[in-house]
């Protein structure tokens, strides 16, 4: 698959940071000293972090040497770390490790996250927001536009694009024995967009590009106008012409 594209992905930057901002505000922590931003993307959620906490030492971690790049030129006095989160561990126990819409991308994100509650130290925090969109129809038709017939032998079905998150239940029962306090929420953003087409534009650069990395130019081409084709079914206009993408969000603060 290709690198991700963090021009594409600043295009939204208001819908991408919002969550972000609302996680890192219910953080209830005065002044770490290491602080942690799990798949720091071109660096938005890393300057929330300094911003929050001027005193702490704050390294941005992401798999992409193309959001690394662009971190890196946004906020060059700020420490990167180019690594894969599957395996990652840090150099000393942190006071907060904080993820913004990045622990769902990995096949065993609850594996992931035990590991990091063990690896904080006394009193830290683990701070995380994920998508919960799975089921919305933004992106059931992505799915169901690789299911027609012209897309389903170029676009593998089985693989793992990303994986569904888990019910609160589910995770309190596997996070808590690692904790002493542990939070969970849900918030439904209405992202008020120009028209179906920016959903397509919002999503081409995180959730389609599963999709679209097997197929050549002209043919994702016409995948994204079979997939905004079926959105305008989904999405109706509001009474200016915008449309309102439902997007929920879990959140999970855990503190050891």
């Amino acid at each position: 698959m290709t690198d991700w594209s963090p021009s594409d992905y600043l295009k939204f930057a208001d819908e991408r940071s919002r969550p972000a901002l609302d996680l890192l505000q219910r953080v209830p922590l005065q002044n770490p000293s290491m602080v942690y931003d799990l798949g720091c993307g071109p660096g938005n959620s890393t300057e929330f972090l300094l911003r929050r906490f001027p005193t702490a030492e704050v390294i941005g971690v992401d798999h992409s040497p193309a959001m690394i790049e662009a971190a890196r030129a946004a906020l060059p006095s700020t420490r990167f770390e180019q690594a894969d989160l599957n395996t990652w561990m840090p150099q000393r126990n942190p006071d907060l490790f904080f993820s913004n819409a990045t622990l769902q991308w990995l096949p065993d994100h609850l594996a992931v996250m035990q590991r990091l509650l063990g690896s904080l130290a006394k009193g830290g925090i683990l701070a995380v927001q994920m998508p919960d969109n799975l089921n919305e129809p933004s992106h059931k038709m992505m799915r169901e536009t690789a299911q027609d017939v012209r897309w389903k032998n170029l676009i593998d079905q089985s693989f793992s694009a990303r994986a569904d998150v888990l019910s609160p239940s589910e995770y309190y029962d596997a996070l808590k024995p690692f904790c002493i306090k542990l939070e969970m929420w849900h918030t439904v953003y209405n992202h008020c967009l120009s028209d179906v087409s920016a959903i397509v534009e919002m999503f081409q650069s995180t959730g389609l590009r599963p999709f679209l990395a097997p197929l050549n130019d002209a043919q994702k081409f016409s995948f994204l106008n079979d997939y905004e084709t079926r959105l305008a079914q989904a999405y109706h206009k509001q009474n200016d012409g915008s449309v309102l993408l439902r997007f929920p969000r879990i959140f999970i603060i855990a503190t050891v």
